[in-house]
């Protein structure tokens, strides 16, 4: 690495630690280690009275009057990631506000990083003197338990209680009975290796060799070097005849790297279809902006209209120009799909990148595009990383889905951060979507997307029919009636007699999502949440869908004691039991988070919708992204008004995309479609535009609504959560907060901007943490930014208090 003009030395360097610390670090490089470092090198370095992972960014000058400490080691013989990629994760640090050392860990391979754990050990002497010694309970437990061998302080703390503080280990490791062990833990998760078996030297013409070596040596002369565990399916007895062989030097022994494959089975190569007169425009269009700087644009595509072969094109135009292809999919379920496609048309250049991949899949795949083995990425929001050199082309399908929000510790938006990457390598980013966001929409208007508009499906096909029956005649029905109206029975009866598939929607997984006590009308809510449980009859238990508690589903009212719990509402698995009822003989399947929960339960329910085994398939959202199966020509959406009342001001966007998109499943081969959709709010704009199909309708409604009210796309918002298990200490610290805000707003320079707030979130308890929340809007983000950092960490700004955590979160899309 060499260093810059601006007084960096060469055997100075800046890193970012994996520790949730905003500054980076500058130390010192040991003449020995000098050959071995560069920007994208891991280095362990003492930190505090630990040793830690940190990433090297760049040379450093010698900071002023500071004694720099030295690093203690080298972790990679190469970059983990191209050096090019810095300023990427620099920039989601400051926009994010977030640990940029942190930012790295998020977007590289899990648990790769090594760390330190401290052990506590009993001495000689501390097992002479304690064991003569009277001890109370709390340390004669943590007595006996060192005595067993060394262990960590957690594990004393959770042996013994609060009742044996922190000082009195401290006290006994003064007096030399314990004794501190450092051991620095390698990262569980590596690249792999296995022994493979090469030919030997010329053997002597004369020597006799057994029938098993003879086959061995066969198989060698035929396939070359070979795995040994590929070599143990010709010849069982392999392993122990090579090692002996290897010992007479008749062949040799040695391990390699291999690949772990998450691929699958062999897919066949497909052949380009020809593109409508839409497709070609839109191919040339953006083609022609391959390879010319950053352009953005965004697809606007109905349902069925061929997008996915024009990123297949795309891809196929970048390639040509030695350029890489990212190609984001909202979820895991939509990636099989995608997956196919791009294999099918380009072979093994394909690596996959996603949550659902082993840690040491994910690693390999990584490994295969840092050494440019693969060209194009697959995956979910997380492949927005993919350490790609010089990628030419990023591609977002389904642009509008939330699941690109990332909701763990850092709040990234794969699709924004897409179009920041583009940029930064000068590529093109295409966004495409049958039901685009409201936020790129208003950027396309406002010119800084180019939009493409796809109207018509592949091969003329036609739009499926969409009915919308009122669930209001069914108010007073009870049983199956009440969810399924007449028209919806009778054109699933006429589908399956026609052997065509149906697919029934509703985003609400379980069995019933209302349990009334019958006895005081107490609604059964989670012992950690404030929400209500839902019962599920494959465990017959009552469950939490956000923290996991459940309870058994024989428990009785936790306010007066019965048992005559009723169970109201309707999910997806009562759904699933309702219509084996009505259709007994019609085979069926579920797909919802219960059902794909083991891997590879995903992809055989796929496999077995394309292999036409299934004739209904009941699911959540997770039937609506994207999916393409022409054989399903019925579409019933149960109830459209779920997430319509929600308190959130993107409830009508989202019901209108999630209907737009579950009824464009219908009709997409040969036969024609049908939706019946189902709701008790027929009037509603979103659900008339969903019927209509008519984007540019909803568009126009919507979007007044949102400036009328001042929120996002027409200006920016930033959330801040504090959280707590302390329901007063989390209120008074919100409160601060918000105070502090109100006094950094009178600066003349912040007063347009909104402090809404401190509030308590609509969930107001979550896994027994008590949340609130603050929302600050304004026009322009770098007003927002110098005002939450004001906030967090200015002079005067509300200073971290134990037992309340901050969450900032940029452009939040879930204010639950």
């Amino acid at each position: 690495m060499h260093p810059s003009e601006n007084g960096a030395r060469a055997d100075l360097i800046e890193v970012a630690v994996a520790l949730p610390v905003y500054a980076t670090f500058t130390y010192q490089v040991p003449p020995a280690l000098l050959p071995a470092i560069g920007a994208g090198i891991r280095v362990l370095v003492p930190f505090g009275r630990r040793r830690v992972t940190a990433y090297v960014l760049k040379t450093a000058a010698r900071p002023p009057d500071a004694a720099l400490k030295s690093i203690a080691a080298v972790l990679d013989d190469q970059p983990i990631f191209p050096p090019s990629m810095i300023a990427f994760f620099e920039w989601i640090a400051d926009y994010y506000i977030h640990p940029l050392g942190e930012v790295l860990q998020t977007g590289l391979p899990a648990g790769i990083n090594t760390t330190e754990r401290t052990y506590y050990a009993l001495s000689d002497t501390g097992q002479k003197e304690l064991a003569t010694r009277t001890l109370a309970p709390p340390q004669q437990a943590v007595f006996q338990r060192l005595a067993q061998g060394p262990c960590r302080l957690i594990e004393l703390r959770r042996l013994a209680g609060a009742s044996f503080p922190k000082t009195a280990l401290k006290t006994w490791e003064q007096k030399q009975w314990v004794v501190r062990q450092d051991a620095l833990i390698d990262g569980r998760t590596r690249p792999k290796t296995t022994r493979f078996v090469l030919p030997g030297p010329p053997l002597d013409p004369g020597g006799r060799l057994s029938p098993v070596r003879q086959t061995i040596l066969a198989v060698l002369k035929d396939k070359g070097p070979i795995g040994l565990d590929e070599l143990k399916t010709l010849v069982p007895t392999a392993a122990d005849v090579v090692r002996a062989m290897a010992r007479d030097n008749q062949v040799v022994l040695e391990q390699r790297l291999v690949y772990r494959d998450p691929l699958g089975a062999p897919i066949m190569p497909d052949r380009p279809p020809t593109l409508s007169a839409e497709q070609q425009s839109a191919l040339d269009t953006m083609s022609a902006a391959l390879g010319r700087g950053y352009r953005a644009f965004l697809l606007a595509g109905v349902t069925g209209s061929g997008k996915t072969e024009v990123y297949l094109h795309m891809a196929d135009k970048a390639l040509q120009q030695g350029l890489s292809v990212l190609v984001l999919v909202p979820e895991i379920a939509l990636i099989s799909q995608i997956e196919r496609a791009f294999r099918a048309r380009f072979g093994q250049c394909v690596a996959l990148l996603h949550s659902g991949l082993s840690d040491g899949e994910r690693l390999d795949q990584w490994q295969r595009i840092l050494r440019c083995e693969a060209t194009i990425a697959v995956g979910a929001r997380s492949a927005i990383f993919a350490p790609f050199e010089r990628i030419g082309l990023i591609i977002v399908d389904e642009e509008h889905d939330d699941s690109y929000k990332q909701e763990g510790a850092l709040h990234y938006n794969a699709r924004d951060l897409a179009v920041v990457r583009a940029q930064q390598h000068g590529a093109v980013a295409i966004l495409g979507s049958a039901t685009p966001s409201l936020q790129s929409a208003y950027n396309a208007l406002n010119g800084k997307f180019q939009k493409i508009s796809l109207f018509e499906r592949v091969e003329q096909r036609a739009m499926p029919r969409i009915v919308i029956e009122d669930l209001t005649a069914a108010r007073e029905e009870r049983g199956i009636r009440r969810h399924f109206m007449p028209a919806l029975i009778e054109a699933m009866q006429e589908t399956l007699a026609r052997k065509e598939q149906v697919l029934l929607f509703l985003n609400r997984r379980g069995f019933s999502n209302v349990l009334v006590c019958a006895a005081c009308g107490q609604v059964l809510r989670c012992a950690r949440c404030d929400i209500s449980l839902t019962y599920h009859q494959k465990t017959n238990a009552y469950l939490c869908h956000y923290c996991g508690f459940s309870r058994a589903a024989v428990a009785s009212c936790g306010k007066c004691g019965s048992k005559r719990i009723k169970r109201l509402g309707i999910g997806t698995e009562q759904l699933e039991s309702q219509v084996q009822q009505l259709f007994p003989h019609a085979r069926l399947a579920r797909l919802d988070r219960d059902t794909t929960r083991r891997k590879g339960a995903l992809l055989k329910i796929l496999k077995e919708l394309r292999d036409r085994t299934i004739d209904i398939l009941v699911g959540t959202q997770m039937v609506a992204k994207g999916h393409d199966y022409p054989h399903i020509t019925l579409v019933g959406i149960i109830c459209a008004d779920l997430s319509l009342n929600l308190p959130d001001f993107r409830a009508g966007e989202r019901t209108f995309q999630i209907l737009a998109q579950v009824a464009g499943r219908a009709g997409r081969g040969r036969m024609p479609g049908r939706v019946i959709l189902q709701t008790y709010n027929p009037t509603h704009f979103s659900i008339t535009a969903a019927r209509e199909q008519d984007y540019e309708m909803f568009y126009r409604q919507e979007i007044e609504l949102r400036k009328a009210l001042g929120y996002p796309p027409v200006t920016r918002m930033v959330q801040i959560r504090i959280s707590g298990r302390d329901k007063t200490q989390v209120a008074d610290y919100a409160r601060r907060m918000a105070a502090a805000g109100l006094k950094i707003r009178q600066h003349r320079a912040f007063a347009a901007l909104d402090l809404l707030g401190p509030i308590e979130a609509p969930l107001q308890r979550i896994a027994d943490h008590y949340r609130w929340q603050l929302l600050i809007k304004h026009p322009r983000t770098d007003l927002l930014h110098q005002f939450v950092r004001l906030l967090l960490f200015g002079p005067d700004g509300t200073p971290g208090t134990k037992g309340a955590s901050v969450t900032v979160d940029v452009d939040p899309l879930f204010l639950m």
